[in-house]
């Protein structure tokens, strides 16, 4: 039961009820959790006070939602990527042990806008790739890419290819070397269509990645936006002091 009387907030209690289900075993990896209708009855609370402590469970990597299914105990809580160097998804996951995908949502060619043109250091009408994946780890969906390719660069370039590892692709397949990348990383929320592809609530906190990949000699390559699931993926930074 929880401490009316206590000032630890009412959904804080709730979650650490959860959290001691779970180290307990009673709830296992993959277990459905309680609905909110449930938890209400059982603690007397408002359903918004529920479902604050099951969404702080849920970016915390512990819980998992499934739209339409309910919330899951998460099976492996998230995956941790490190900030120095950098390596593709695809690379990212099987060093995991976890199974990559995708989901090809768009492939095709066209004349970029003027900023990702510059970004890419573009001749005026040159084209590019636009590629928009949702990318899948063990069948669950943890980002949205949208990669921008400079057509010269490879030209023979197919919607097939492009649905698996872009990385080895123009490494092994076009012959051409990637040297380094620069990286943004700040907070954002998804909107209508981007929850709907990453499987999360309308509105709720992801990691947006901005990549701009280079060659060796210093030919910008990819121009890449990922949306990355903050209940399933946090970042690494190895900081030495100076």
């Amino acid at each position: 039961m929880l401490d009316r009387k206590s000032p630890v907030p009412m959904y804080y209690q709730i979650e650490k009820y959860i959290k001691n289900l779970i180290e307990n075993k009673n709830l296992q990896p993959g277990d459905l959790i309680p609905s909110e209708r449930e938890l209400t009855d059982q603690f007397h609370v408002s359903r918004m006070t529920v479902r604050q402590a099951i969404m702080d469970l849920v970016n915390m990597g512990i819980l998992v939602r499934h739209k339409g299914k309910g919330t899951f105990v998460s099976g492996s809580g998230k995956v941790e990527k490190p900030l120095h160097g950098f390596s593709g998804f695809t690379e990212d996951m099987i060093r995991r042990g976890m199974k990559p995908d995708s989901r090809m949502l768009e492939f095709n060619k066209m004349v970029p806008p003027g900023k990702i043109a510059r970004h890419l250091s573009l001749q005026k009408g040159e084209d590019v790739y636009t590629i928009k994946r949702t990318r899948t780890a063990d069948g669950i969906p943890m980002a949205v890419e949208t990669t921008f390719i400079p057509v010269s660069l490879v030209p023979e370039l197919t919607e097939e290819a492009a649905n698996h590892s872009l990385y080895d692709y123009i490494e092994k397949e076009a012959g051409l070397v990637i040297d380094h990348a620069e990286q943004s990383l700040e907070a954002s929320l998804v909107s209508a269509e981007e929850a709907s592809l990453l499987d999360v609530p309308h509105g709720s906190p992801v990691l947006l990645i901005e990549r701009l990949t280079y060659l060796a000699g210093g030919r910008p390559v990819e121009l890449t936006k990922s949306l990355y699931r903050a209940d399933r993926y946090k970042f690494l930074i190895h900081l030495p002091r100076k």
